[in-house]
């Protein structure tokens, strides 16, 4: 497409320094969009970015109603949209992830909130959006919205811990309950039974589910929300803090053909990010990767994704059936929740599939003993089996604030390492900095891989209980979750406190 002003100068990128949020103040987002037109300030002089779409009236309209000296520049019509979004999204307080060069804008999607819009809705909707908004840029994965007699709380879970925000007043329950349920298609006149619901809203380009569960309680409804990022950064193996030993041995058992490779640890414990960084390390392009999941938490180039609805009859069982119809190399089965999903698990990794599945445990010995109490035979596990990931988040020290000490001696017994008393290590600041939250920023992954070696499989097949099972494993050279924790403590990657807060009780 030729340039409708041609002569202008040409931008191939907007930088990040050159968007002033104060210059969009009277700039609604829906116009600036529908125009493909952004004021920006570079080197001190006011800029009027279009795209090559962008039409002579829009340029003169938004000079006029900015009343500035200002220079019409062109920029590429997708850069001026992600521009725009970053802009706006700094009006509210932070900037987004910075956008890949040359990636395309992703289309918004129908039935969509967008948070960035300003609008002349009900205070209530604008309440919510703020909450979302709010959420969204402190990378909240939960929100917490409970009703007590005196006030209505609201926390977000932040690095795996709950904080508590500014209270909305007490008045506007029902209406923010309400407001909620309605995002949701939850029915409004249901408030005696537990309700769940599914909302979609987008912050610019950046598209986030919204997973909606309502119960009632005492004094209301008590709402909390998932929030699934669809365009969520997915992380590759050697960035989620595994050790080189470990890393190296999960990536040989990702080169077998066949087997189950189980990963376990509690709700929100990065089990699927993890599997999915090891799907990430498989040639895509030549092997057919299906996947089952409740729910669908990223969206994975070259793979095939399947979410489970229980109440129309697609549940894992029955849909992991139907994939093995599917003539699949890799199949990753989001949980193994009962028998039918264990035994179509061990069946499929029998006839030549390599399964990735998650379980919920609290350590990787005990996998091999529930799956038997299931009622999986230990001889069919121990000739299924290639390995099991045990794994807990800890949350990083602050690099800028954290402070030396000496370990404990309680410490150093929690940690089953008396010989550690005594030895330097680093501590969180309890006040933090402007740049972390309590002395912490960000969290990293402490594992234990069991690999199922000739030893251990045999002992499997006699039904050795897990103890024995650990012993074994140690014998071979494997170590467990409190190890790594430790070696992470010794490192200044974490502390004392969040290895026993995560990893504590592993130990039997």
């Amino acid at each position: 497409m030729s340039d409708a002003l041609p002569g202008l100068p040409r931008l191939e990128r907007i930088e990040e320094e050159w968007l002033d949020p104060a210059l969009i103040e009277p700039v609604a987002v829906d116009w600036a969009r529908r125009r493909g037109l952004l004021p920006i300030r570079r080197d001190g002089r006011v800029l009027l970015a279009g795209s090559p779409e962008t039409s002579l009236e829009a340029f003169e309209d938004l000079a006029l109603l900015l009343g500035l000296e200002a220079e019409w520049v062109q920029a590429p019509a997708a850069e001026v949209q992600r521009a725009i979004d970053r802009c706006y999204f700094q009006r509210a307080g932070a900037p987004p992830p910075p956008a890949t060069p040359g990636e395309e804008a992703p289309a918004p999607r129908r039935e969509t909130n967008d948070l960035l819009v300003s609008s002349a809705d009900a205070p209530v909707i604008q309440y919510v959006n703020m909450i979302l908004l709010e959420a969204v840029k402190r990378d909240a994965s939960d929100i917490h919205v409970e009703p007590f007699v005196d006030r209505l709380l609201v926390r977000y879970r932040i690095d795996g811990l709950l904080y508590e925000q500014p209270s909305p007043p007490r008045h506007l329950e029902q209406a923010l309950t309400a407001r909620l349920k309605v995002m949701a298609r939850l029915d409004l006149a249901e408030k005696r039974l537990p309700q769940d619901g599914v909302a979609r809203v987008r912050v610019g380009a950046r598209e986030i589910d919204v997973r909606v569960s309502s119960v009632p309680v005492a004094e209301g409804e008590r709402i909390v929300l998932r929030l699934l990022h669809r365009e969520s950064v997915r992380y590759a193996l050697d960035e989620l803090g595994m050790a080189p030993g470990t890393l190296a041995q999960l990536r040989d058992i990702l080169r077998a053909p066949n087997g189950i490779v189980l990963v376990t640890g509690p709700t929100g414990s990065g089990k699927t990010t993890t599997l999915y960084a090891a799907l990430g390390e498989l040639d895509t392009a030549h092997l057919n990767v299906l996947t089952i999941e409740d729910p669908i938490e990223y969206q994975l180039p070259n793979i095939a994704q399947i979410q489970v609805h229980p109440k129309i009859g697609l549940t894992f069982a029955r849909g992991l059936r139907h994939i093995l119809r599917q003539d699949p190399d890799v199949v990753l089965v989001g949980e193994i929740r009962d028998l039918e999903t264990a035994e179509i698990v061990v069946r499929a990794s029998l006839t030549g599939h390599l399964v990735f599945a998650t379980l919920h445990t609290n350590d990787a010995a005990s996998a091999v003993t529930r799956m038997v109490d299931m009622g999986i035979a230990p001889y069919l596990l121990a000739a299924s089996g290639r390995a099991v990931l045990a794994q807990r988040l800890v949350r990083c020290l602050c690099r800028n604030c954290r402070r030396e000490t000496a370990m404990t001696a309680d410490e150093a017994a929690g940690l089953d390492r008396p010989e550690l008393a005594g030895r330097s290590i680093w501590t969180a600041h309890a006040e933090g900095c402007d740049n972390c939250l309590g002395g912490y920023k960000g969290r990293t992954g402490i594992y234990e891989l069991l690999v199922i070696s000739p030893a251990l499989a045999e002992a499997i097949r006699a039904g050795a209980p897990a103890a024995e099972l650990r012993q074994r494993a140690a014998e071979d050279g494997g170590r467990d979750i409190l190890a790594d924790g430790v070696d992470k403590i010794l490192a200044g990657t974490t502390t004392v406190a969040e290895v026993l807060r995560s990893a504590g009780t592993t130990r039997k």
